[in-house]
């Protein structure tokens, strides 16, 4: 399944409500202690039991209240709430007439699943509602299309059990792309960047074209038990093909290099579009006083390493009433400030909502220096292998 900017779920209207409800209900599964309220036993066998709250009430079931709560352990380091700033920083903005903020709803779990995320270099600070809208002379508009051709609904590599996130991002092309046929992008949880893929899918006789790309990186290793039983070919269709990985040979893997992503789609929501310019300003203040560098084009050499960073805006990614949204991706080979020890967030990506101006020096601090998730801003996250992360 494609997952591109401007997603939106079904709304359900009153007219289909009573409906789902009942559908809901029904696919609910039940205790194995519950039974039906009209049956029971008597000594010659199975009779039927007028006092249904009689048998429901003869049952084993614990109550709510006396359940034993399960303690387990979140899976990386956790810390409640952000620390105040120990610095000065600019307000947080207020936000545009009827376009409030949520702030009660619990955050963690609001993230929706992926399997992959694509952040394609446009250069660009805002886009279309649509971003397959936008860039209509551009390659990086090309290749949005072209992903949403072969894994959207219809597509050659549809499977609605493999969602792969497309953004668009403010991050520049590379150097490098000096034709209007290729495009940049970065690629989480794997954490590569690539400076130039074809952007051709007319042609799918050519050794390099989008869907070998596709193939190469975009698939999953193993299907759905869903989809497991689809006939050959098209099992096979479906799965990564690894080998035509040697086909993108100026592919980097990153291994130091943090990467932030702040949603600034102000085409398709003001809030995030209010708030994600003063963040992305003071994450590169707090960042480079600690004397790690942010600037959007990296000199030869200091795309990848431990005092670099890469900061950008990114186009929707769902939750613009928790705004701002930030995407941290540490790489699998960051370590602990001044210290050779494993990062403990190594190669994992975590999501946090709720971020304001004097909540970056904190974020700062603790997850890209500590290693600590803030708890009270986590909407979810994932892992280098995939795997959704949750509290």
């Amino acid at each position: 399944m494609l997952s591109l900017s401007n997603t939106t779920s079904c709304p359900i209207t009153p007219k289909h409500r009573t409906a789902y409800s009942y559908s809901h209900q029904a696919m609910r599964p039940r205790p194995a202690c519950w039974g039906s309220p009209a049956i029971g036993r008597t000594r010659t066998g199975i009779a039927r039991r007028k006092d249904a709250s009689r048998f429901l009430s003869d049952s084993h079931c614990l109550s709510s209240s006396r359940r034993i709560p399960l303690d387990i352990p979140p899976p990386f380091p956790v810390t409640k709430t952000c620390p105040d700033a120990r610095c000065s920083c600019p307000p947080t903005p207020s936000m545009p007439e009827g376009l409030s903020l949520e702030n009660d709803h619990p955050l963690s779990g609001t993230m929706a699943a992926y399997g992959q995320q694509i952040v394609i270099c446009t250069g660009q600070r805002d886009w279309t509602s649509r971003i397959e809208d936008d860039g209509k002379d551009k390659s990086w508009g090309e290749l949005v299309r072209g992903l949403k051709g072969l894994l959207g609904r219809g597509g050659p590599y549809a499977d609605p059990f493999n969602n792969v996130v497309v953004s668009n991002s403010s991050f520049p092309p590379s150097p490098t792309v000096s034709s209007s046929n290729t495009a940049s992008a970065f690629l989480f949880p794997s954490f590569k960047y690539f400076p130039s893929i074809p952007i051709d899918t007319s042609d799918l006789s050519k050794k390099t074209d989008l869907a070998t790309f596709v193939q190469a990186f975009l698939l999953p290793t193993k299907l759905s038990p869903m989809r497991e039983a689809l006939p050959e070919p098209r099992h096979s269709d479906l799965l990564r093909k690894p080998e035509l990985a040697a086909n993108f040979p100026n592919a980097v893997a990153l291994q130091h290099s943090p990467v932030i992503l702040i949603c600034g789609h102000g085409g398709r929501d003001m809030r995030c579009g209010v708030m994600a310019p003063i963040l992305e300003e003071q994450f590169r203040r707090i960042l480079e006083s600690k004397g790690i560098y942010t600037a959007e084009v990296p000199t030869d050499g200091d795309f990848d390493s431990p005092n670099r960073a890469h900061i950008g805006l990114i186009s929707h990614i769902g939750g613009h009433k928790y705004a701002g949204n930030v995407i941290v991706y540490i790489p699998k080979g960051m370590k602990y400030s001044d210290s050779s020890a494993p990062h403990p967030l190594a190669g994992k990506g975590i999501w946090y909502g709720r971020i304001e101006p004097r909540h970056v020096e904190g974020i700062v601090e603790e997850t890209l220096m500590g290693g600590r998730v803030v708890s009270d801003h986590f909407r979810g996250g994932i892992d280098q292998n995939g795997d959704i992360l949750r509290l």
